[in-house]
């Protein structure tokens, strides 16, 4: 059995593309009123529900863009293309590279988990516990 490559993805790239999948699910859902055009209640049921798809998505646009001006702008060691990252753990826009900027994970398998706010808490945990103990 060969061994499957893990693909990792930017997420800023990710929020991008549930984004422009939400323009298209609004798309198809104002052309599906387009085909009920005979039923008039069913048809501006669909635009505004397509409408209103169109309008989350250029919602999650401005929040990502928001987001984007906040992440730490990095030259990928990999490819050397300048990319962004948001939280502790990421992976360049270009070419899917895991990347991190807290020393503590250098070295650690890449996993998304890095970048909860529980992960955090429990490592400050176990920090203070092995500060205890040492007192």
């Amino acid at each position: 059995m060969a061994q499957q490559d893990l693909v990792y993805s930017s997420k800023i790239n990710k929020i991008r593309s549930f984004a422009l999948i939400l323009i298209f699910v609004g798309i198809l859902f104002m052309y599906i009123g387009i085909l009920t055009k005979k039923i008039e209640w069913l048809m501006v049921l669909f635009f505004i529900i397509g409408i209103l798809f169109v309008i989350f998505s250029c919602v999650v646009y401005f929040w990502i863009g928001m987001l984007s001006t906040k992440a730490i702008p990095i030259i990928c060691p990999s490819c050397e293309k300048p990319t962004k990252m948001l939280g502790r753990v990421d992976a360049c826009m270009h070419c899917k590279q895991p990347l991190t900027l807290d020393k503590e994970l250098e070295g650690k398998e890449f996993d998304e988990k890095y970048n909860t706010r529980r992960y955090r808490k429990e490592l400050k945990e176990k920090k203070r516990q092995s500060g205890n103990d040492k007192n």
